[in-house]
């Protein structure tokens, strides 16, 4: 499940996220047909390379995540868990620490964000903590020089946060509903004593991973349309030159001058329409169509190990 949405799927966020900030873009790729033949023309004319840029910042990200939300819950009262007696309080300390570790890591994401759309063409090759450097610089307004249309930190925080608690709120719920359903339909077949080892592995693991999938999907198709207005708000005022899009060669400069979230969402949906906000969605479909393959292709593997087994 790691490899799939983190290796595997980075070329399908590399082009995703290229088509968000393309406010230029009269190609919308709506469907993987588009996305599959730009992939195929960004590849021919920069190499492989360009649609794996970035790669190590998203893990580098994750890292810093995971550790910032692990220091906040040891010296707060905030709960990294939920135990199986909730309450609201508890529920609320824990969306709280969601939400403050996704601020903390926020000047992160950003510079992760730029490695991942800046063109291949005009892009140095960054070093694994540029990502680090060029986060903490945009904390202490030092480093890569921006324009007057970038946008302050505390402007992208409300959007930040709010992506990151209902992308978790959302994954979470569709997880344990998804759990839920195919637990009770296993009970019926309970395991006998003839069972084997690989039987209860298949048991045992395939459902959280469907789970996961489905949580996942769940989460980047409902929240899209926040994705696209959260990627161009910290992007702006960057300096960043992508590719462009329609072409699957030449470069393009972003030069939005939304104000905040509400002037994005206000100005998307007047020049590009609703369909703007859903911009490069068939790589979406592409990158969860590979998970189906992979897990496809695991449950064929534990089923052909349990043929030979029995």
């Amino acid at each position: 499940s790691l490899f799939t949405e983190n290796v595997l799927a980075h070329p399908c966020i590399v082009l995703r996220r290229q088509c968000q900030v393309n406010y230029h873009a009269r190609n919308y790729h709506l469907t993987p047909f588009t996305i599959v033949n730009i992939m195929y023309s960004v590849n021919k004319t920069q190499g492989p390379r360009a649609l794996w840029k970035g790669m190590g910042s998203t893990f580098i990200v994750q890292g810093i995540t995971l550790g910032t939300e692990g220091i906040i819950s040891e010296f707060t009262p905030l709960p990294r868990e939920l135990s199986h007696k909730w309450n609201l309080k508890q529920i609320g300390g824990h969306l709280l620490l969601k939400g403050l570790t996704h601020v903390i890591a926020m000047p992160f994401y950003s510079a992760s964000l730029i490695e991942t759309v800046q063109s291949e063409i005009i892009r140095d090759n960054p070093g694994i903590l540029d990502c680090v450097k060029e986060g903490i610089g945009r904390v202490v307004g030092m480093g890569v020089p921006h324009s007057k249309r970038l946008l302050p930190l505390m402007v992208l925080t409300f959007p930040t946060a709010l992506h990151g608690v209902l992308h978790y709120v959302i994954s979470s719920i569709v997880q344990k509903l998804v759990l839920f359903v195919l637990k009770r339909d296993n009970s019926h077949n309970l395991p006998t004593e003839s069972s084997t080892s690989v039987q209860s592995m298949l048991d045992a693991y395939f459902p959280e991973l469907i789970a996961s999938f489905a949580a996942s999907l769940c989460a980047d198709v409902m929240l899209y349309p926040l994705e696209t207005v959260l990627h161009r708000l910290h992007i702006q005022g960057t300096r960043t030159i992508i590719d462009n899009t329609d072409l699957g060669y030449e470069v393009l400069p972003i030069n939005t001058q939304y104000e905040g979230m509400r002037d994005c969402i206000n100005t998307i949906k007047r020049e590009e329409g609703m369909l703007g906000f859903y911009k490069g969605f068939g790589a979406v479909i592409v990158q969860y169509t590979l998970h189906v393959a992979v897990l496809q292709l695991t449950k064929i593997i534990y089923s052909t190990l349990l043929q030979n087994v029995s």
